[in-house]
């Protein structure tokens, strides 16, 4: 695993371009997030570099977070899919955001098949700053990865908090070896992309063991 300390220190060394099978990019985090807030901010501006660079970006339909991701994938000149649910006796639950202009919707019963559908869509995961359905959506994503190792999604958590958060988990927790493979830690657009880069010139070389294809499946690649 390559964090902020070896990956991105230069962006004269990071590749940006778009990758050659990696084109759908879903973008989890928090519902909550306001527009004025630096959260939604860095959502807008990483979709739009993505956008720019050919990508089509996946959200939850939602707002915060996911209606960031679609105004930067907008701004950028891309498309946006959103996976959404329309909740009945959720009280807690942010459902469809009429001020999230996505493209294209793909629409759920459940909050489960929400999130699973939401992970079968994307085949790399950015995880911005969260709540709780933003942990459990990490918690899956990173689990099926672990399950499908060597053919699993690549994970992209965005900013300097997911240090903590990982160093916490190694102290407290039983992670297994692979499990610290599966992502990279960045903190700007431009790293974003070039994980993404990274993540493919991986699968080519077969780094993990095995031939690690960016197709959509079910869960693995």
């Amino acid at each position: 695993m390559k964090t902020l300390k070896n990956f991105g220190k230069s962006s004269r060394n990071l590749d940006t371009s778009k990758a050659k099978t990696i084109h759908d990019i879903a973008i989890l985090g928090y519902a909550d997030a306001a527009e004025n807030d630096e959260l939604y901010k860095s959502v807008v501006e990483v979709t739009k570099r993505l956008a720019e660079a050919g990508y089509l970006i996946i959200d939850g339909g939602g707002p915060g977070v996911m209606r960031a991701a679609t105004v930067g994938a907008k701004l950028g000149g891309g498309k946006v899919t959103a996976v959404t649910l329309y909740p009945k006796d959720m009280t807690h639950f942010e459902g469809r955001d009429p001020e999230n202009n996505f493209d294209k919707e793909i629409k759920t019963s459940t909050y489960v098949e929400r999130t699973l559908e939401l992970l079968k869509e994307g085949q790399v995961y950015v995880i911005f700053k969260g709540g709780t359905g933003t942990i459990s959506e990490f918690g899956m994503a990173w689990g099926l990865a672990r399950l499908y190792f060597g053919h699993h999604k690549p994970l992209i958590l965005y900013g300097n908090f997911w240090k903590k958060i990982i160093k916490a988990f190694k102290q407290n927790m039983l992670l297994r070896p692979e499990e610290l493979k599966v992502f990279k830690i960045v903190d700007s657009p431009e790293e974003v992309l070039s994980a993404i880069n990274e993540f493919e010139k991986e699968i080519e070389e077969g780094k993990h063991g095995s031939h690690l294809k960016a197709i959509k499946s079910d869960f693995a690649l």
